[in-house]
């Protein structure tokens, strides 16, 4: 039998529950596919990955961080670009200069354009938990297979946006934690097979599967996505598209979550 990973990304409260302040639609209807898999299929799972999206109140990407040219708080869903920043448009309230860099590098890289979120997955809140379904789900598979479940905490730097699982999207000079996680890639090349589901598919799943085809392309061709485990930020859609097609020519596979194990 494949030894087998599930590596589940961002499925805490603020993406999955409909009263979460970055509300995934469709995203509680995954979990509920995840936590069915986990119950039916658990002893076919060798290891099982939360991934933490955790952020503090002053991040880049939220709100607080920045104001107008009048001194108000940006309002959530901002585009920033580094000409607005230049002509005065937005202004950070910390690090100017680092941050005028950073969005410079963004851009030059082809990454995503700065985008303002409201506040989410805050260090110690509700909104940074496990979906409760998936983490009942998650315990018990842990108490049937005497397996703990692994957590990946991502985000913590507030000076840079962290979509991707391995890498943030600017690593920060002398941040370890923004630079790419070339440990964690190697122990999930270390499964025949690895599958991926989790919050958003448009974002931090889309970034993640990039980050593997770009940093261990031969573990693409182990991936699996469960394409009725995720779902996209409503409009942003599109990002994922291209990514999980250049993906697909590296030997990403795709299943539903009912069928992924009797395709094996």
């Amino acid at each position: 039998m494949k030894k087998t990973a599930l590596l589940i990304i961002d499925a805490q409260y603020d993406f999955c529950d409909p009263n979460g302040t970055l509300y995934v639609p469709g995203a509680e209807k995954d979990v509920e596919r995840i936590a069915n898999l986990i119950a039916l299929e658990g002893d076919k799972i060798d290891a099982i990955f939360l991934t933490l999206d955790t952020h503090k109140v002053l991040d880049i990407a939220h709100p607080l961080f920045w104001e107008d040219q009048n001194g108000n708080t940006v309002a959530p869903f901002t585009l920033i670009s580094v000409q607005s920043v230049k002509a005065g448009k937005w202004v950070p309230r910390y690090q100017p200069e680092y941050v005028l860099e950073y969005l410079q590098t963004l851009e030059t890289e082809g990454e995503f354009q700065h985008f303002i979120w409201p506040e989410h997955c805050l260090i110690g809140s509700k909104g940074a938990a496990i979906d409760d379904t998936l983490m009942r789900a998650v315990l018990a598979w842990t108490h049937r297979t005497r397996r703990d479940y692994r957590t990946v905490s991502k985000g913590i730097n507030p000076l840079t946006e962290h979509f991707g699982v391995f890498k943030a999207q600017v690593p920060v000079a002398n941040a370890p934690e923004t630079e790419l996680d070339e440990r964690f890639l190697a122990e999930l090349d270390t499964f025949d097979q690895v599958l991926v589901a989790g919050e958003a598919r448009s974002h931090c799943v889309a970034t993640s599967i990039r980050q593997i085809v770009k940093y261990a392309p031969a573990l693409a061709a182990k991936v699996v996505a469960l394409t009725d485990c995720m779902s996209d930020v409503p409009n942003f859609g599109h990002f994922a598209d291209p990514i999980f097609e250049e993906a697909a020519q590296n030997g990403m596979k795709f299943a539903k979550a009912n069928q992924v194990f009797k395709e094996n």
